[in-house]
């Protein structure tokens, strides 16, 4: 195996929880989860060569992984080779999951832009992190929290 190969199956191997999750929050069901997530490291591999190391690795590996699930619907799916998860969230039965698949439910009703921001906040980004990974300021990421926690506010009113 060439050294670049060693070294993204290890950067996978440190990052697929993030992928995953980036993945299960724009998923209806664990087969879209695992497509996309084959499509989002079908991204990463395409896009190695042109990583600059300008930002953290981390960073990139969001970007990649919203940009790949937010475009999912306009790109037609790719022919991959199936991975397994050692985690799936769509089939725990326990009252935390319960409660945590009622959250994102709610949250995979916004708009795709307004879920990526909420995912990573929900990862404990701060709001600098957050622009810098989805493209706007500090100050939009606030704004924008902001009215998606009202509207999720509203959501569970209902």
């Amino acid at each position: 195996m060439k050294q670049e190969e060693i070294e993204f199956a290890q950067m996978v191997r440190t990052h697929k929880e993030t992928i995953y999750t980036v993945c299960y929050m724009f998923a209806n069901d664990a087969d879209e989860v695992n497509d996309l997530f084959q499509e989002v490291l079908i991204n990463l591999w395409s896009g190695l060569g042109q990583f600059r190391g300008e930002s953290k690795v981390d960073t990139w590996i969001y970007r990649v992984s919203l940009n790949t699930c937010i475009s999912s619907d306009r790109k037609k799916k790719q022919a991959t080779v199936p991975l397994t998860m050692d985690i799936n969230l769509f089939e725990d039965k326990d009252e935390d999951t319960r409660q945590i698949q009622m959250l994102y439910k709610r949250i995979h009703q916004l708009k795709p832009f307004d879920r990526a921001i909420v995912l990573l906040w929900l990862e404990n980004m701060s709001y600098e992190e957050i622009a810098a990974i989805v493209g706007i300021t500090v100050k939009n990421v606030s704004v924008r929290l902001y009215r998606i926690k009202e509207q999720l506010k509203q959501m569970s009113n209902q």
